[in-house]
Formats: structure tokens, sequence, C-alpha cells
């Protein structure tokens, strides 16, 4: 290798696009991994190839034992949004940023929450499936709804929060949005409503949606105090990460009536146990942590998270992908 060589390690769904980038660049090496590599051969991995410079991650942990047998890591960029499989203080000591893939996958994220809203309310699954056993006579027993004049609740305004924002609107619906750090000027720009407290907000959701990251702030937010506060009608739909919703306060709500139902792409423990008791529930949609994972949106995230490894090579990282900022301070 000669003196400004770069290996750049990345799982092996990145797109073919974004290959071809790195292959553009003839200073630079692709080394890729397993995309389900085991927490053991991944840190395997890494201990055999001290010689990486980029980490393009999915789920791969990177933490207190993986970034000293990466020595030369200069930079770790997640194809995805989410990084709380990154321990952010583990890289601090060498300056290293975390970057992620900007609003790459906001949209697809948006689209799979309404996604869920619509099997849900449209009775989708159980339409299908009287259609398929002949039961037509019987369509008029489990009416559909819509989401025309109803009133949703959004939990966090950030790329993907405020693109269901827009979405939401444009369907005719009344839009309240809680997040704290939000301005309230920007949500009212955007048509919604601000809220300054959740518990106020409540009351008044036909569908619940959650946007915010999995932070110690978030973790456990809506538990049974906030389910209680839900009409009976209320939907809740979870995209963000597992662990913002208390899953057994969840299961008892759904259980005894208490919300009509709950679309979920995310749970506490992924993949679940197969015995897992949310399963046993008819008025529960799930999906396999898939909203920001399309064939379009993989390819966006791709492309970016390899412009994001590029600029910190090139010296000129693109600061507004950089989660830890503190760490370009000089």
């Amino acid at each position: 290798m000669t003196k400004n060589s770069k290996v750049v390690a990345y799982q092996e769904s990145l797109a073919s696009t974004a290959r071809t980038m790195l292959a553009a660049r003839p200073e630079v090496t692709q080394l890729p991994f397993a995309t389900h590599a085991s927490h053991d051969h991944f840190l395997a991995f890494l201990k055999e190839n001290p010689q990486i410079n980029a980490l393009i991650l999915g789920a791969q942990r990177v933490g207190p034992l993986e970034v000293p047998a990466a020595p030369g890591l200069q930079v770790v960029a997640r194809i995805g949004v989410g990084y709380d499989m990154i321990d952010i203080p583990s890289l601090a000591p060498r300056r290293i940023p975390l970057m992620t893939a900007g609003t790459a996958n906001s949209p697809s994220v948006a689209e799979e929450a309404f996604h869920l809203i619509f099997s849900l309310i449209k009775r989708g699954r159980e339409h299908d499936k009287l259609v398929r056993e002949g039961r037509w006579q019987t369509r008029m027993s489990d009416m559909p709804g819509d989401i025309f004049g109803k009133t949703m609740v959004v939990v966090g305004f950030g790329r993907i929060g405020s693109r269901v924002v827009r979405r939401a609107l444009a369907m005719e619906m009344a839009v309240h949005v809680y997040d704290p750090y939000a301005s309230p000027a920007d949500i009212k720009a955007a048509g919604a409503t601000p809220v300054a407290r959740l518990e106020d907000a409540l009351p008044m959701a036909d569908v619940l949606t959650l946007h915010c990251p999995r932070t110690p702030e978030t973790i456990g937010l809506i538990n049974a105090a906030r389910l209680a506060l839900l009409k009976p009608t209320a939907l809740l739909i979870n995209t963000a990460r597992g662990g913002i919703v208390e899953e057994a306060a969840l299961f008892d709500a759904l259980q005894h009536g208490r919300i009509a139902g709950a679309g979920l792409d995310v749970l506490e423990q992924e993949p679940p146990p197969v015995d897992h008791p949310l399963f046993k529930l008819p008025n529960v949609v799930f999906a396999p942590h898939m909203a920001g994972v399309t064939r379009e949106a993989l390819d966006r995230m791709s492309i970016v998270s390899v412009e994001n490894v590029l600029s910190v090579f090139d010296g000129r990282p693109i600061v507004g992908n950089v989660i830890n900022k503190d760490v370009l301070r000089v």
C-alpha cells in the first residue's frame, strides 16, 4: 500500500453504486464483510485487519472492544440514521467522527408509518383473509375507517417526523407535534400545532406516531400512564426504535381494549422471541425493522455513507451528517 492508501470496510449489502464510487478512488481498497456477521465474527474481522481506515456499518456494534481493534480507524459511517449501536464516548479519545445517512431514508420511514396506519385502519389483513376464504357476505361486519379529519400526534420533528407531518396534512389530518428540542415556530410554519407537554396531546390522538431517537430520555417514553391517556380508538405507530414503548404496558392496553391497535416496525429485542406476547394479539401489525430499508433507500443511504467516508479522507467532513461534532473541533 502507498502512503496515502485507505482501506474501507463495509457490509456486503452496500449498494453497487456506492462500491463504484469507492472504485473510482485509486487510493481506496475495499474490504467487504458479512452483513449479518455476529459480534464475535465482526470483532475478529477487525483484529485481522488493523489497517482499516473506515467502517461502513448496518447493525454492527462499535464500542470499547471494537475501537482498539481498529488502530487505523478514521471514521465510522452508518448506513442509516440511528446510532444506538455505536458507543460515542469510545470514539472521542481518537476524535473519530460518527456519520449517518442524513435524510436518505427519511421518505421511506415516513411511508412505512403510513403503511402501518393504513394496514390497521383500513383492515388490510382482515379483508384480504375475508376474500380468500369466501366470506364476502360478511364484509360489512368488519368496517374500515378513514384518516380524513382525524388527529395525529407526532413525537419528534426531525428529518422523518417533519415528513410525516407533511404527508398527514396532505391527507387532511389535524397534526400536533411534541418535540421539546424543535422550534415551535418551525412546527407552526409546517402547518402543525406544537405541544409543550406530551400528556396534553395524547387524549387528542387518533394516531400517535413515534419518530424520536432512542436515548436515555426516550426509553420508556410511552409507558402505562401515557397509554392510559389515549382514546380506546387510538392507534400507536412505532417506526423509531424498540424500547421507546414499554411492551408489557402496550400488551396490557391492547389486550384490554384501552387502545385499538398498534403498528410496530421495531421491538425491544430484535429479532424477537417466537413466543412474544404481542404476537398473540390480532390488533397488532408488525414489520421486521425495515421501515428505512427499501431498495431505493439502500441505494441512497449507501451513496451518502460513501460520501461521508470520502469527505473525511479529503479533510472536508460533511458536518451536517456528523453526530459527535465535538471531535471536529481543533
